[in-house]
């Protein structure tokens, strides 16, 4: 931390939490976050990063699998596609911002199964 002549202090980079909580934004800065100092030495940034990517990749596996399951059943009955995807997608937003909530609050929110990998890969 420096201070400028105003007498303000600065800080170079991010808080912890606010690095945590954007992690959870794209998984693009997660993964900026798991490369770049002093971010990726920080185990509490790393594991919202990690988790952030995990759940990522697995809501984007889920979305497709229903997505072809649903497709051949709103054959039979129309709209389902449409409607069970829709509470689906809902869910993620709310999985989303409780996780980036969390993180900006300081709390290391576990998902299931996610989040024990997550703290398995932070704590490398």
């Amino acid at each position: 931390m420096s201070e400028d002549p105003s007498g303000v202090t600065q800080n170079a980079g991010l808080s912890e939490n606010a690095a945590a909580a954007i992690a959870y934004i794209t998984f693009i800065p997660a993964l900026i976050f798991l490369l770049v100092d002093p971010y990726k030495n920080n185990p509490y940034v790393r594991f919202h990063a990690w988790q952030s990517i995990a759940f990522t990749v697995s809501a984007f596996v889920i979305n497709i699998a229903l997505s072809i399951v649903l497709a051949i059943a709103s054959a039979f009955v129309p709209f389902l596609h449409f409607t069970v995807m829709s509470l689906v997608n809902l869910f993620w937003l709310i999985v989303f911002i409780v996780c980036l909530v969390n993180a900006w609050n300081g709390k290391r929110f576990k998902l299931p199964i996610i989040g024990a990998f997550a703290e398995q890969e932070a704590n490398k």
